[in-house]
């Protein structure tokens, strides 16, 4: 958890918030707003004035991004059927190379720019092939900023070409374009000929080195984000090659990769557990008109659009959906998943689930229809169109926002589904589907009934509160809920606070780790039970903070190991099930020390071992001796008595809390699953788990 802090107070005014004197202009007006305030960006000058608006930001994820432009150009070019390999280099320099065996970049000099074409690509936004569709037909890179942007965000940018029987070069430093001979630069335009090559041999290499001025001095780039980027093109584009070689310090071997199976594999790697269904393959053409700027002028305008889909549904709950257009991975989704998921709804609704005796009570109620997250149980999809010019909502590519392939997904995937549904697939695999499916409905009913139930039980008062929580006299915004660890420490507790407000709630084994369990594996969690039923306001979708029956949540656990997981576990639950609670910020930590030690009236306290050592330096700086300080060391909350735990956790005048933010639920989550790898029943997990982050350690030292 983060070092301990007090509980938040207003915060003062300061010096920031006083008006400051406003600077005249020319114009007369008094408020510096004149022509000379208006100003222009040319050329890559935008890009640099503001990176956030084309790579995201400046950290490790816009670095990234940088590799991903260079990437996506490669790979459009094996989608175009004109490249079959693709090299990435990640150089001791920290700079990074990026090649392909396609078509190469044109090298000819351009008739309106009158430099090569090369150099326009690299130094033009929306300079590139991808307009108007004579040199892709579809591809991931559509805005035409892609090549140009790496060399804005760069001090220094290598382009080679292989065409014609040789390899044309083409540096920059500083945007500028020139030649470097060993560290010196030469400015100009012309492109150097190193090398004769074979006249049947074409490709395209360019590495940069990213501006430090640009960049946070943290960024970095992520050997592993790329190999799963690399994974996923290889799926989209079957048949290409990709190498990557790390050649910093520990970076390992290289890494090659090459699909054959396309969405099919894709859906297969990404398939954990027990296979409930085989894999269902959808695909589909149509064609839907768009109206664009043609010549400058609005134009009726003919698309083709392919669809292509894998999904098959597995033994497990989590869901697994990813999207691309073209070659581009959509991580936000857009019109086409937003197809997908209306379609399969639909389909499974109209056809698979129709008339299933499991949901006819459900039926009576009109409450037997499957949702979207029903049908995503256990499901794990692959979504692909392949559409010309299509419209992304961002630069970074992340949502598609073209309207009118929604309706083209739609239409094949739901009569795919339809096919399938209707016999088309393996009997038993559909039951299968069926039976799982259906049981994701009555579940969810039934959970959320059982929700219900308990909010009614909560909101009557202490006749449906748990057995072991300790009320108090007094509800409402100033009264607190006070959640300790075991019967220990829950007996100093109740007898040192103050009954009018502060409640007492001990938790008596485990709390499920909700980032990881089902929907019904925590309600069927006991100590879970306790707490949704104690704040009464119940829990998920239906949590209404307006029904709590506290102002405060304190979460008071040992100072050990045992204490910070059960507080990563409490908050992992908080933010999953109670979340409105941590966004208005009423969760605390208490931090009770770990050493106290008494010097006449004064009681030191120290809540790790520097801290002690460090008071201990501080009050022996005289006359009194280090042996002379006794210092008391708590084991548990179980081990105070009942005045010590009054006044380090339970008086508001004299206790030490934490407010915990979504942050810090996060964070623990995150620890909470860490801890279930390390400290869990799965042995195989563990080992895993050392296996890969051992490195630094002899292998043959390991008991595995």
């Amino acid at each position: 958890m983060a070092a301990k802090t007090t509980a938040p107070r207003p915060d003062r005014a300061s010096g920031a918030d006083k008006p400051k004197k406003k600077t005249g202009g020319t114009n007369g007006s008094g408020n510096g707003y004149d022509a000379d305030a208006i100003k222009t960006l040319e050329g890559l000058e935008a890009v640099r004035k503001r990176p956030g608006m084309y790579i995201g930001g400046t950290g490790s994820p816009g670095l990234m991004h940088l590799v991903w432009e260079l990437l996506d150009n490669a790979v459009d070019e094996a989608a175009a059927g004109f490249a079959t390999r693709i090299d990435i280099t990640l150089h001791r320099d920290r700079s990074v190379e990026v090649s392909d065996n396609g078509r190469g970049i044109p090298v000819d000099i351009h008739a309106k720019r009158k430099v090569s074409a090369l150099e326009v690509v690299l130094t033009e936004l929306h300079a590139g092939g991808k307009f108007g569709g004579s040199a892709y037909g579809a591809s991931g890179g559509l805005h035409g900023v892609g090549a140009s942007v790496v060399n804005a965000l760069s001090s220094k940018l290598v382009a080679q070409v292989d065409r014609d029987g040789h390899t044309h070069e083409l540096a920059f430093r500083d945007r500028v374009a020139g030649q470097f001979s060993g560290s010196s630069f030469k400015a100009g335009h012309q492109l150097a000929k190193v090398k004769r090559t074979a006249k049947t041999r074409s490709g395209t290499r360019i590495r940069f080195w990213h501006d430090p001025d640009i960049f946070d001095a943290d960024a970095t780039i992520d050997a592993d984000l790329i190999r799963e980027r690399v994974i996923q093109a290889c799926f989209l584009v079957p048949g290409v090659k990709v190498r990557i070689t790390d050649k910093r310090t520990g970076g390992g071997e290289p890494f090659e990769f090459i699909s054959r199976g396309g969405l099919t594999d894709l859906v297969d790697h990404n398939s954990a557990g027990g296979n409930t269904s085989e894999i269902i393959t959808l695909s589909g053409i149509d064609t839907f008109t768009e109206r664009v700027p043609v010549d400058g002028k609005m134009s009726d305008v003919e698309r083709e659009c392919t669809v292509e889909v894998a999904v098959r549904w597995v033994a497990g709950f989590d869901t697994s959906l990813q999207s691309f257009v073209n070659t581009i991975p959509t991580s936000q989704g857009g019109t086409h998943v937003a197809g997908f998921e209306r379609a399969a709804t639909r389909a499974v609704n109209d056809i698979l689930l129709k008339d299933t005796r499991k949901l006819a009570k459900l039926a009576r109620d009109n409450k037997h229809r499957a949702t979207k997250d029903d049908i995503q149980e256990g499901m794990v999809a692959a979504i692909k169109v392949t559409v010309a010019e299509p419209q992304f909502r961002g630069q970074t590519k992340q949502e598609l926002g073209t309207p009118a392939v929604e309706k083209v997904v739609y239409d094949i995937v739901k009569q795919g589904f339809a096919d399938w549904f209707g016999g088309g697939g393996p009997k038993t695999h559909i039951n299968a589907v069926r039976d799982k499916l259906a049981n994701a409905v009555i579940n969810r009913v039934s959970s959320k009934q059982l929700l219900e139930t308990k909010r009614r039980a909560a909101s009557m008062g202490s006749t449906g509160m748990p057995d072991k929580l300790a009320d108090c006299r007094e509800h409402g915004p100033n009264s607190e809920l006070i959640i300790v660890e075991g019967d220990s420490a829950a007996g100093p507790a109740k007898a040192g606070r103050d009954a009018r407000f502060m409640a007492i709630l001990p938790l008596r084994g485990k709390v499920v780790n909700a980032g990881k369990a089902t929907l019904k594996q925590v309600l069927d969690n006991t100590e879970a039970q306790a707490l949704f039923t104690a704040v009464g306001a119940g829990a998920g979708k239906e949590f209404n903070i307006d029904d709590a029956r506290y102002g405060r949540i304190i979460i008071l656990c040992d100072a050990d190991v045992d204490g910070s997981h059960i507080r990563c576990l409490l908050l992992t639950l908080i933010h999953e099930f109670m979340k409105p609670l941590l966004d208005e910020g009423r969760v605390f930590a208490a931090q009770p020390p770990l050493f106290t030690c008494r010097v006449g009236d004064t009681i030191h306290r120290a809540f790790s071992d520097e801290e002690r050592d460090a008071i201990t330096a501080e009050l022996t700086k005289g006359k009194r001796k280090a042996e002379s300080l006794v210092w008391q060391r708590f084991k548990g909350l179980g081990e105070m008595n009942v005045d010590e735990l009054a006044e380090c956790a339970l008086d508001p005048g004299t206790r030490i809390l934490k407010r915990l933010t979504i942050d810090d639920a996060k964070a623990a989550k995150r620890t909470a699953s860490l801890f279930e790898t390390l400290m869990g029943s799965d042995v195989a997990r563990r080992r895993d788990y050392l296996v890969a982050n051992s490195s630094l350690l002899d292998p043959d030292a390991l008991d595995i």
